[in-house]
């Protein structure tokens, strides 16, 4: 049986990590953009991190260009865009495809453990979530629409399991 800590992901430095580093936590995996409408949900994304980091939960940011060019830059250009404006200090990953040919393993196997509505496993735009139980499988996945703040009772209970 896969979960998600069969995947390996780059830092945005460059840096491989295999996502079994993280075994026993709970993960809220995002495709993001840094100019996007969706683009202050940084802010909501590092206060669940201020809030939960502590009690056990990862939140993982992976820059994406697929959706409207918004996120052009180099990885070091996005780190520090979120850094700057937003004071991110959970892990950013290097930039991603999270749909095609080209898109990163880690994705399809999210968006084939979680589709999407109607079952499309495509993601739809930036900001898509994956909330990753302790046990490395897909609890949920949220639209990007679904502010961070949104999914405080979930994490808690992914915490609590």
């Amino acid at each position: 049986m896969t979960t998600v800590y069969d995947f390996e992901a780059q830092q945005i430095d460059g840096k491989a990590v295999p996502l079994k580093k993280f075994k026993g936590k709970v993960m809220l995996i995002v495709n993001t953009a840094s100019a996007c409408g969706f683009t202050p949900q940084f802010a909501g994304l590092q206060e669940l991190h201020e809030q939960y980091g502590k009690k056990g939960l990862v939140v993982l940011g992976f820059p994406c260009n697929q959706f409207g060019a918004q996120d052009p830059g180099s990885n070091d250009e996005i780190a520090g865009f979120c850094q700057l404006n937003y004071g991110v200090s959970f892990p950013m990953m290097a930039k991603i495809d999270v749909n095609g040919p080209a898109a990163h393993p880690l994705y399809k196997w999210l968006t084939s453990e979680k589709p999407g509505l109607l079952g499309s496993t495509g993601i739809k735009w930036n900001f898509t979530k994956f909330l990753i139980g302790k046990d490395g499988e897909v609890i949920k996945r949220y639209a990007p629409q679904d502010p961070p703040s949104g999914l405080a009772g979930d994490i808690e209970k992914a915490l609590a399991a």
